[in-house]
Order: C-alpha cells, then sequence, then structure tokens
C-alpha cells in the first residue's frame, strides 16, 4: 500500500474549480464572472501598453542577466513600490522608518507579515472582515495563529457598510491583535468605509493598542488615482500608527502571473529597522530563498520612468473607467427590467468585485441554466461584464430573482 494511501482529498478552490467549469463550457453565452482578473470589453485578457513595451525593452537589453535577486529583492523596486503606496512625501520614508521586501505578491507579503507578527511579536489573534478574500483564514492559520476571527463589516439587507458593528467587533479584540484592513476596494463587497469613518476606526484602534495590517491588492485599479486608493493607510501612517501594508501588482499592472508583491513595513523609527529587516530576510529565506525578477523589474522601470509612469497612469484609469460604466449598465438594465429590490449598491460599491445580494439558490440558477458562472456568496467580478454580454446577465439575474428560471426562488424585496 502507498504511504500516500490515507492522505485525504482537499476541497476544490471554488474560484479556479468555477474557471475550469467555464472553459469546459461549450455554450455560446457563457459568462465567467468569476474570475478576478481584469478583462476589456471584448472578453479578453489585456496586456497593458506599458507593461509590453517595457517588456521588450528589458528583455532587449543586454546588460540584464538572471543572476539571483538579493533575498528581500530588488531595491528599485521596494523602494518604489513603498513610496507608491505611502507617498513620494511620506515622512516615515524620509525619517527612514519605513522600507519594503519583495514578495511573491500580495500572498506572499501577506504570508510573510503573518511569520513575522507570530515568531517574532508573539500575536497569536487576528481578526479579518466578513465577508473577505477567503485566503485570509487559510494564510494567518496556517502561520500558526491560534485565534482566528471575523469582525463584522456587510449589512446583507442594507447592501452596505455594517460600520457600528464592526466598531463593536473590534472593540471586543484583545490589545495586540492584528486587524486586518482592505486599504481600498474591497474583497469582495466593493465597500469601502468614509474618511470620517476611517478616522473613528483609527481611534478606536490605537486605544485598544490593536495592529493594523493593510491588504493592498488595488491601488490605482480601483479608483483610477493611486494617491485616492492609499488614503487610509496613509492616514494610519500619520497617525503614528505601525503596521504593515500588503500590496500585490497583480491588478493595477496586470502581472497576475508573475507574482509581484511588496510587504511595506513602517516603525516608529529607524532604530529598529535592521533588526526587523534582518529576520523578515531570514523567514524569506527559508520560504523560498529569493522573489523573481522579471515582475519587479518591469515595476520598477515603469514606476521609475516619468513618461512610462504617465502610461501607466492612463492605464488603470481605463480599466477602473470600463469597471464604472460596466456597473452603471448592469444596475441600470436590472432597474429598466423591474427586478424586485434595489440595485443601487451596484454602483455604490468600488474596484472589481460586487457583492450583488444574490443567494445561492439564484446562483445555482444563473450557472446551470445560463451559462454564467459566479461564486456562490453571489460575488461578481465587474471586469467579466461588457457591452455583448451585460443584457444577458440582467436577463438571467431577473429570471433567477423572479422565479422566472427553473428552480429560481423569490425572495422578499428587501432580502434580495
Amino acid at each position: 500500500m502507498s504511504i500516500y494511501a490515507d492522505v485525504p482529498k482537499g476541497p476544490a478552490i471554488e474560484v479556479f474549480a468555477l474557471t475550469q467549469a467555464f472553459k469546459d463550457d461549450s455554450n455560446p453565452n457563457k459568462v465567467n464572472l468569476s474570475v478576478g482578473a481584469y478583462r476589456t470589453d471584448a472578453g479578453v485578457p489585456w496586456v497593458l501598453p506599458v507593461v509590453r513595451k517595457t517588456e521588450i525593452s528589458i528583455a532587449s537589453d543586454e546588460q540584464v542577466n538572471h543572476e539571483y535577486l538579493p533575498v528581500t529583492g530588488l531595491e528599485t523596486f521596494t523602494n518604489a513600490a513603498t513610496e507608491l503606496v505611502l507617498g513620494a512625501d511620506s515622512p516615515a520614508i524620509k525619517e527612514n522608518r519605513a522600507f519594503g521586501v519583495q514578495t511573491i505578491s500580495g500572498t506572499g507579503a501577506l504570508r510573510v507579515a503573518a511569520d513575522f507578527l507570530h515568531t517574532q511579536l508573539n500575536r497569536n489573534v487576528v481578526y479579518y472582515s466578513n465577508p473577505t478574500w477567503e485566503n485570509h483564514h487559510k494564510i494567518f492559520c496556517d502561520a500558526g495563529f491560534t485565534t482566528v476571527k471575523s469582525y463584522r463589516y456587510w449589512d446583507q439587507n442594507k447592501r452596505e457598510l455594517d460600520f457600528k458593528n464592526m466598531l463593536a467587533d473590534l472593540n471586543d479584540a484583545p490589545p495586540g491583535a492584528v486587524i486586518i484592513l482592505h486599504a481600498c476596494a474591497h474583497n469582495p463587497t466593493g465597500i469601502d468605509p468614509t474618511q470620517e469613518q476611517w478616522t473613528e476606526l483609527a481611534d478606536l484602534m490605537e486605544k485598544k493598542k490593536l495592529f493594523p495590517l493593510f491588504d493592498s491588492a488595488y491601488q490605482g485599479f480601483a479608483s483610477g488615482d493611486p494617491d485616492r486608493d492609499a488614503w487610509a493607510a496613509r492616514y494610519f501612517v500619520q497617525r503614528g500608527f505601525e503596521l504593515f501594508i500588503c500590496q500585490s501588482f497583480a491588478k493595477n499592472f496586470g502581472l497576475y502571473c508573475e507574482r509581484t508583491g511588496n510587504l511595506a513595513v513602517v516603525q516608529k523609527n529607524g532604530a529598529t529597522k535592521a533588526a526587523v529587516h534582518s529576520q523578515l530576510t531570514l523567514l524569506i529565506r527559508g520560504q523560498y530563498s529569493n522573489p523573481p525578477a522579471y515582475g519587479a523589474r518591469i515595476v520598477s522601470k515603469v514606476l521609475n520612468t516619468p513618461e512610462l509612469r504617465k502610461e501607466w497612469m492612463a492605464s488603470i484609469q481605463a480599466m477602473s473607467s470600463r469597471i464604472r460604466e460596466m456597473r452603471t449598465a448592469l444596475r441600470d438594465k436590472l432597474v429598466a427590467l423591474g427586478t424586485p429590490g434595489t440595485w443601487d449598491h451596484i454602483v455604490n460599491q468600488i474596484g472589481m468585485f460586487s457583492y450583488t445580494g444574490l443567494n445561492e439558490s439564484h446562483v445555482r440558477v444563473l450557472i446551470d441554466q445560463y451559462h454564467i458562472y459566479l461564486l456562490k456568496t453571489g460575488r461578481i467580478s465587474m471586469s467579466g461584464l461588457n457591452k455583448g454580454n451585460v443584457e444577458y446577465v440582467a436577463k438571467a439575474i431577473h429570471a433567477a430573482v423572479t422565479g422566472s428560471g427553473e428552480s429560481a426562488s423569490c425572495p422578499c424585496e428587501n432580502k434580495l
């Protein structure tokens, strides 16, 4: 008998299973609203023109080689990434209180952060929003955190931020607890706190001595303005918090498979930098030794070259603008169809995703009868919509909600 005979089969990862089901589906009307990756109005992946140009430039440079990067990555990249999220005029950078280490995208940044917090700062308690990106739970459990809890975030009935209960739950968190905050474009709801709410949240976290860990996966992609999308993290730094910011360059540069990320560390003073950096170095060395160079070289060259950075800004504005157009189009078509319920939350949300409010029964109808693939929570990727399919999707949602599709349920209006 094989030594592997008793290994149980793990559950499928929903988003990847849906993507495979979509690929295997031969229906000409099929729509994939599950995957968190940008698509053009033609429904195909998009390589940002400035990224393609930079790729060619790097590949043509005979001075570029394939030697190992340092353990903590390409310094021109980590400096540029940290400056992007904190701001060029950040006192934390000028006072040598902030630095970055390159990671395997945002997921890698979260894991390195979790390992450091657990092994070096003896943190065992973490809170994440309910709902959140499902990998938050697994990452911190695998890193050894013994208390992994959620705080209320989404009000399903009102389709808005449940800020009162969010504060109540965080007020119950013990001192030193790690609080995962979405820097912008909350995944999966698309609903962010207002600046006034961020201020109130900072007041509570300061009083309770909680540790902020920002997950920044959509800077620039959310609104088209990197400074606007970084407001919350910068505000916490301005308030004097020591914190981590986990940055991904998958969405805003379209570098999904290149796994390009940065862990930005902010301290009260520069005296602790050498020790913290050394321990992060050892953690990375034990995990994957050192990071890949390709994506980091692209981001570094674009962010550090004014004309290329200008082109990148135009690209992220184009992506965010198209997604906003799709939000409006979907909302307007649902309203025109007379679909029960209110749908303004779709346009009030921001970023790649919308928490539609559809339940599992609706989702089953959409997948089985209309070949529209989305998560069972009702989360959809807005970039999967385009001018050619948004009407079809709206009509399918209408059928699922009203019960005109086979086996569809018909909930009351305030519970859609």
